[in-house]
């Protein structure tokens, strides 16, 4: 028998592994994790309480049966995708956030959010109902019924704090800016993998959003001229919301390693931020440190790698380079957006701005352990693989591209926790 015959019969054949739970052996212990800590949760901390729940997700799945799984991802999560996404297009969930936790009814919902009032008596009234039992019921039963929000009668629902966030711009418009207009590249990935012979994809030109999609256009085109930009912004501005946040002493001295020692004119750059969007770190960090010395610079809004005057006008990108001479240079969750040639250009300018001795660059990305990694940071590099043909870096590959391939020097790795961006530090020797 051959090996491609031997691997095919290797296969289960009996459709009853489908009807038994995935992983039943494992449960007892799970569930003993579980119950020690919720008990712990009054004394625990935050990394405690998330524990509780990678294991609360875990006791789930080794209790369902395969056939369940799969309905949970195919029908369950993406109906899911689609309600919740209606909800926040349409302002249902901005306007139960407005009504506070009382009990809310389907039809009044419905009626605000857009039936025809100029229609007249019963005939207002019928269709009111109409519609709220063929649309509003619908999502909102399975928003519900997925453990999202609370049923309190028939057609009458009351908010959970989900539900509450997905009126802020900072969580609901993650669902239209991310998933809503990016989401073919992912579904599509197998297709584009298959069609390429299944070599891991790093072509910055070639992704399979790109594919899915049928365009030229990489991701922040393809949602900006897609009418998703802001939401992208929104999205961008505050997902890292509760964790945290790099400038914190505990995650990484900026006294120590940044304030003491720096030039204090006032026209000396102190901080680039490198690739920074909107400049949300820029303010955070004046918020924490105003009275840090010298200037704040954004510099720029978006990399790319052509440096063609229509690609650099269109991205931001400053062809001459970062300022030079700034005492820390930061970069945010923009190299894991492009494949290490990309990485490699980017980093190049910015050594050659750096001043030895006195400059250091601040890379805050993941750096994903070799094992154990967290669903968030997986879950990341899905997106990176699937959308931008680039990934979330191992600590090999952050050295790799940084020393071996840039020519720069880690001085540190400060980690801010499992699932977490790290600071990766880094120095200008040349």
């Amino acid at each position: 028998m051959g090996a491609e015959n031997a691997e095919y019969h290797s296969c289960p054949d009996d459709l009853s592994i489908a009807k038994r739970p995935n992983i039943a052996e494992a449960v007892p212990e799970l569930l003993n994790d579980v119950i020690k800590g919720v008990n712990n949760l009054p004394h625990g901390t935050d990394e405690d309480r998330k524990d509780v729940v990678i294991k609360c997700r875990a006791l789930a799945r080794a209790l369902e049966t395969p056939r369940e799984t799969m309905v949970d991802h195919c029908w369950g999560q993406i109906g899911a995708i689609a309600a919740i996404g209606f909800g926040v297009d349409s302002g249902l969930w901005i306007l139960m956030a407005q009504n506070g936790d009382k009990p809310q009814k389907v039809t009044d919902l419905a009626v605000s959010l857009g039936v025809d009032t100029k229609l007249l008596g019963e005939l207002c009234i019928i269709r009111a109902k109409a519609i709220a039992k063929c649309i509003r019921g619908r999502v909102m039963r399975h928003v519900c019924a997925m453990g999202l929000l609370i049923e309190v009668g028939e057609d009458e629902y009351r908010s959970t704090n989900y539900t509450k966030a997905l009126s802020l711009p900072q969580i609901g418009h993650g669902y239209l800016g991310v998933t809503a207009c990016t989401a073919a590249g992912t579904l599509k990935f197998h297709e584009f993998s298959r069609k390429r012979g299944w070599v891991n994809p790093t072509n910055s030109h070639d992704t399979s959003l790109m594919y899915a999609y049928g365009t030229e256009k990489n991701v922040f085109d393809w949602v900006h001229d897609s009418g998703y930009g802001k939401h992208l912004n929104d999205y961008l501005g505050g997902y890292n919301l509760g964790r945290p946040c790099w400038m914190d002493p505990d995650v990484y001295p900026v006294k120590d390693m940044l304030i003491d020692g720096a030039d204090f004119s006032p026209d000396a750059p102190f901080l680039v931020d490198i690739g920074g969007n909107m400049g949300h770190d820029l303010a955070r960090f004046h918020t924490r440190y105003p009275n840090a010395p010298g200037k704040l610079i954004l510099q720029p809004s978006r990399f790319t790698h052509d440096d063609s005057p229509d690609q650099g006008s269109r991205s931001g990108y400053n062809p001459n380079g970062p300022v030079k001479g700034a005492r820390a240079y930061y970069i945010h969750s923009t190299l894991h957006n492009w494949p290490d040639d990309v990485c490699e250009s980017i980093l190049t300018r910015v050594k050659e701005a750096m001043k030895p001795g006195y400059s250091r660059l601040l890379i805050h990305e993941n750096v994903v352990p070799h094992i154990g990694a967290h669903w968030e940071t997986t879950g990341l590099d899905m997106l990176m693989l699937t959308l931008f043909s680039s990934e979330e870096r191992t600590s090999t590959a952050w050295y790799d591209l940084i020393e071996r391939k840039a020519g720069l020097r880690i001085a540190k790795v400060w980690s801010a926790g499992n699932g977490v961006e790290s600071v990766i530090e880094c120095v200008n020797e040349c």
